[in-house]
């Protein structure tokens, strides 16, 4: 892993978000434009950016390595979910429903695959992608119970999302060494290529939409902050480590618990009228110290 070009590459991204916050504070980029960006990198870019990944031959120790990584991130969900019921037993409803959804999921779709790809490449996207197949699932099961116990589970969207389709069709592909036509395979890539940029202009525009003067008095930002960006991926690593896991079984893991509080947050909290505030403030505060922790966890790596 050479260093220099993963610091690079955070940078890059970096610079990517700025572009967004100031099309945004310039007003380029309009509130219903990123709405209709988001459907577009959720529904289109980000499905053909991981189909494109599992463009590999068969492989008995990929296949394997994957079902590592299912299990591991099956297991860190699950103790995050039973966790971070205790973890804030005193606070009010509203706020820590808000707590403990940032506390499960990372933003491992707009900010995770870009960071991962950076550092481990297109295979990275790959097992990134099998990693992610918890968190599609569990965000629109248990991420919906944490702010609405009475909220009819959505089977079809739970099962059907785009993201989590194109990881199943992939895997077919994967599976069975099906090799896609040329126009097709290089139209996902080019295509799915636009994720990454896409996604970082979107996450800058909607930090631009946050009054930065309110949070610095909230402690409990950064209370959650310690949690999401430091202590849970410094507490995957020493695990992962205990167990022998090292090359991308040890890097993915952390990297994505690394990642800043879900974008999803902010829009699951206005839905269930749950602490918008504290949701929005999460989501920037979070989003801003990751190019500083992010780095840093890596050189842990």
């Amino acid at each position: 892993m050479d260093l220099n070009n993963v610091f690079s590459q955070v940078l890059i991204l970096f610079f990517i978000m700025l572009v967004g916050y100031f099309s945004r504070k310039r007003n380029i980029i309009e509130k219903s434009i990123n709405k209709g960006l988001i459907e577009l990198i959720l529904n289109i870019t980000l499905p053909f950016m991981i189909l494109s990944s599992f463009n590999y031959e068969f492989s008995k120790e990929m296949l394997i390595n994957a079902f590592r990584l299912y299990t591991i991130s099956l297991v860190l969900y699950l103790t995050l979910v039973v966790l971070s019921k205790y973890l804030f037993k005193k606070y009010p409803y509203n706020e820590r429903s808000v707590m403990r959804f940032v506390t499960i999921f990372s933003n491992c779709g707009f900010m995770g695959y870009p960071v991962v790809e950076s550092v481990y490449g297109k295979i990275g996207i790959f097992y990134t992608a099998i990693f992610n197949i918890n968190f599609n699932i569990l965000i629109w099961t248990v991420g919906v119970m944490l702010f609405n116990n009475k909220e009819k589970q959505n089977v079809k969207k739970v099962f059907l999302n785009p993201g989590l389709v194109s990881v199943i069709l992939g895997f077919i592909l994967f599976i069975f060494s099906i090799k896609l036509p040329y126009p097709i395979q290089r139209t996902l890539e080019l295509i799915g290529s636009t994720t990454t940029p896409l996604s970082m202009i979107i996450v800058g525009s909607m930090l631009a939409d946050i009054n930065i003067n309110e949070f610095f008095k909230d402690y409990k930002i950064y209370y959650i902050s310690l949690l999401r960006l430091i202590i849970i991926p410094l507490v995957t690593l020493t695990i992962l480590k205990f167990f022998n896991f090292s090359g991308m079984l040890l890097g993915i893991p952390v990297l994505i618990m690394a990642m800043p509080a879900a974008a999803n947050t902010a829009l699951f909290a206005e839905k269930f009228d749950a602490d918008v505030s504290l949701a929005s403030k999460c989501v920037f505060f979070t989003t801003v110290l990751s190019v500083v922790t992010i780095p840093l966890i890596i050189m842990l790596l």
